[in-house]
């Protein structure tokens, strides 16, 4: 591989992680906040879906795409309540109910999101970053961005300092770390778990939007390809720690963006192979995760895995 052909393939792949990071971004930082207060949803799958179905339909019958992001976020969060609401009925185990609302998530998805395949809805901007700072021509169009990319690190950056420094993160790590000590301070751990699981859908459904309305800018019944599961094992590589959560999903959308990125430069051999590079490192991570005494360690007290 040339030196010219090289700088080609880095220049795709940092594109394509900024455009293919941003939808692991908010599904993980919602998860994060999901689990924070003791809660897993392998739900956010059936959220992601749905909300990119409601943005689109949103964006076309109203011409505006931010409205779109907006539905997609309510919708998503309607989810995350919904899914919060059953699991605080005794003998509830919350995974089967995340499985069983991801299936309920797609299945509305396609059932209304049919007669929104065809039709084209507008879209959102892009940020040109790389023009304000005088980038070389072939680096501006990678560092064109979403202006949500830019929203999710800065949800991240208060999500970090929020967990730390406020009342409402000590309230929430302390639901998640033992319930049992939480009730004892007077705080309502159900309500608590209930806001989290709602706030971690609307960030779910904020995603979806990314994906129909920005990148890949459609919307069809394949939208997703599992995103919203790899982005829960993405949270645990991160620690549950948001800004780790930035770096984890922008290693993602670069082992995503890595099978464009040299076919972009003529190599086609192992194509496939290379596309599927987040399916295997979504695994790997699950494999080192599951005998990692540091994950372990950082995982809140009251999620299942820990028990």
């Amino acid at each position: 591989m040339t030196d010219s052909a090289l700088a080609t393939v880095l220049i795709a792949m940092i594109g394509g992680a900024i455009r293919v990071s941003t939808p692991f971004m908010f599904v993980a930082l919602g998860e994060t906040i999901t689990e924070k207060s003791g809660r897993i949803n392998l739900g956010l799958e059936g959220t992601l879906v749905l909300g990119a179905m409601v943005a689109y339909m949103t964006s076309y019958k109203t011409g505006s795409p931010w409205l779109g992001v907006l539905g997609a976020g309510c919708v998503g969060m309607a989810l995350g309540a919904l899914h919060g609401a059953v699991c605080r009925l005794p003998r509830v185990n919350d995974v089967a109910i995340g499985i069983a609302m991801m299936s309920f998530g797609v299945g509305l998805a396609f059932f209304f999101g049919k007669p929104y395949i065809q039709p084209t809805a507008p879209r959102l901007p892009s940020v040109p970053i790389g023009e304000w700072i005088g980038a070389p021509p072939a680096l501006r169009v990678a560092l064109d961005v979403n202006p949500l990319f830019l929203v999710g690190i800065a949800i991240a950056i208060f999500l970090w300092w929020a967990f730390k420094n406020t009342r409402w993160g000590l309230i929430l790590r302390t639901t998640g770390d033992s319930a049992p000590a939480a009730r004892a301070m007077g705080i309502p751990v159900d309500f608590v778990r209930f806001l989290a699981t709602s706030a971690g859908g609307f960030l779910a459904g904020v995603a979806g939007a990314f994906l129909s309305l920005y990148y890949p800018g459609s919307w069809n019944e394949g939208l997703s390809s599992g995103q919203g599961l790899m982005a829960v094992a993405l949270v645990i590589f991160a620690r549950w720690d948001p800004l780790k959560c930035v770096i984890a999903a922008l290693l993602f959308g670069a082992a995503g963006a890595l099978g464009p990125s040299l076919q972009s430069i003529g190599i086609t051999s192992g194509y496939y192979f290379f596309n599927a590079a987040p399916y295997i490192l979504t695994l790997l991570i699950m494999i080192a995760s599951a005998g990692s005494k540091r994950a372990m360690r950082d995982v809140p007290g009251e999620l299942s895995m820990s028990r």
